[in-house]
């Protein structure tokens, strides 16, 4: 099911758009303000993202830049009441796929949802990211804060076993074996710590990036 995020303040708005894209086999998620918004795409990137021009505690242009900056092919429209010119070629530059403006017909909406997707394909599953911390799996691109981060072959591959199971603890075992054994490249258990620490340190010591003693790792959403 193609998941959709959109970020608006007016519950009888966002209803009524839930109401009907879901109807048409859509999954949408309203997320009321940009924090919550940042922070669902900070536990998962959807299919694409309705944003709202004012928000109560920020502005959808900024928001729009940021998830530019951290998720760079998901696709976006902007759904707002600012019908001027400059607001709409401000949205265009700050990174929106398509703008749409209010009042709209529910069904217009639905074209430009289909036709943008026909377009960019469906980004779910691409994007991985926890934190600060987002992985595009199809480019192969480390993303810490908005800022590409280098990684060697190895890290990425860590990074990706640990994203992929964000949540759950993985053993040092596991780890070696998907990471290197799988490859006929075994190594021993000190390549992984010299790994896992300068991992840590690319990414700016990452609190969510936690050791469970004894046994391996763990990545988890921050509170």
């Amino acid at each position: 099911m193609i998941h959709i995020y959109y970020t608006e303040d007016d519950n009888s708005i966002a209803g009524t758009v839930r109401e009907f894209l879901g109807m048409h086999g859509y999954k949408v998620s309203i997320l009321p303000t940009v924090a919550e918004t940042k922070q669902a795409l900070r536990r998962m990137c959807p299919s694409l993202i309705l944003i709202d021009w004012n928000m109560p505690d920020g502005n959808g242009s900024r928001l729009c830049r940021w998830i530019r900056a951290n998720f760079k092919d998901l696709p976006i429209i902007f759904l707002t009441v600012r019908n001027d010119s400059r607001d709409i070629v401000s949205g265009f530059e700050t990174g929106a796929d398509d703008y749409v403006t209010k009042p709209f017909e529910l069904e217009v909406l639905l074209s430009r949802i289909t036709a943008l997707l026909r377009r960019t394909g469906d980004v779910l599953g691409r994007y991985l990211s926890c934190g600060a911390v987002s992985l595009d799996r199809q480019k192969m691109q480390v993303f810490c804060d908005a800022q590409e981060i280098r990684l060697s072959p190895s890290e990425y591959q860590v990074l990706l076993y640990l994203l992929q199971n964000k949540g759950r603890t993985v053993t040092r075992q596991n780890l070696l074996e998907s990471v290197w054994d799988i490859r006929g490249n075994y190594v021993n258990d000190n390549t992984l710590t010299v790994t896992m620490k300068r991992l840590r340190k690319k990414l700016s010591q990452p609190s969510y990036l936690k050791t469970v003693r004894s046994i391996g790792y763990r990545m988890e959403d921050p509170i």
